[in-house]
């Protein structure tokens, strides 16, 4: 078994990676795709967590694969990274001015008329969102990834490099499943709202599709700048590090401990509202008790 110091290591590094310089857009792009309109709070509470896991499990399946496999050509292939950042920035802008514009994306329909299967209830589409949310990260993450985790692997410790590997997905589910529960709560509490307003809803998460992918196929473009004309430093780039750096330095404040500890009290609040919620449509009947 690996110390406490490795464990704590891995934990962290998994949580900060959920919010990289190269993927930071695509969390909320993800958080986007949670809330709908005909969901209780239990239900979205459900699916937040569920989704939480299949994201995950494709991101660090990748992380798996590139860390373990990839990892002896890395140089050749990072340096191909980037297009495909620019493609997934611009498919996740496209499907944004799509919803924004009122139109229904396959596949997402619930949000407004209460047919098909949204994303979020189609594991394989959670996972590869996942998968991709890793590839667009690689470039930022896989030095740590390599350093705390492929290291044990090599150093002919697979059980240490087992261990150490699940510790870094826990932190990065961590992460990913209490933004998740945080926003489903949320936007629970304003379905009401929301059905008020008709397409509001959904206008808003295509909104935040259309900007997380305009960014992510800004930055895309930067990196093959970088890589090929040896560009310095971009506004847009460094005002959304900015904000990625803040984010981060909280997340890493609160720290694995702290972000369990902001989830375990989503939950309880969660959970009370559904039993209070639960407990006012169940009606009095009164009558046993009388005849008793």
């Amino acid at each position: 078994m690996p110390d406490d110091g490795a464990l704590a290591l891995a934990l962290g590094a998994g949580v900060v990676a959920a919010v990289n310089p190269c993927g930071f857009a695509l969390l909320p792009a993800y958080l986007a795709m949670l809330v709908r309109p005909d969901d209780g709070r239990a239900t979205a509470v459900g699916r937040a967590l569920r989704s939480a896991a299949l994201l995950t499990a494709g991101f660090t399946a990748v992380f798996a694969v590139f860390g373990i496999v990839v990892a002896p050509v890395a140089g050749a292939v990072q340096q191909y990274l980037p297009v495909f950042t620019v493609v997934l920035g611009v498919l996740l802008a496209a499907a944004g001015t799509w919803v924004l514009a009122g139109r229904e994306l396959p596949g997402l329909r619930l949000r407004r008329t209460g047919s098909g299967r949204p994303l979020t209830d189609r594991p394989w589409s959670v996972v590869g969102f996942g998968a991709s949310y890793a590839l667009a990260s690689l470039g930022c993450t896989i030095a740590p990834f390599l350093a705390v985790v492929v290291t044990s692997f090599r150093a002919g410790s697979v059980g240490q490099g087992v261990v150490l590997f699940v510790a870094y997905a826990v932190g990065m589910g961590l992460l990913v499943a209490t933004a998740a529960v945080a926003v489903a709560l949320a936007g629970s509490s304003a379905v009401a709202r929301a059905r008020r307003a008709g397409g509001a809803l959904a206008r808003v998460g295509g909104a935040v599709l259309l900007l997380a992918g305009a960014y992510v196929a800004w930055y895309g473009v930067w990196e093959l700048r970088v890589l090929h004309a040896g560009a310095g430093t971009d506004p847009v780039v460094e005002a959304a590090a900015a904000v990625q750096r803040t984010v981060s330095t909280a997340v890493a404040g609160l720290g694995w401990a702290g972000l369990l500890g902001v989830l375990a009290v989503l939950l309880a609040v969660g959970g009370a509202l559904w039993w209070r919620r639960r407990r006012a449509a169940t009606p009095l009947t009164g009558g046993d008790d009388a005849a008793g």
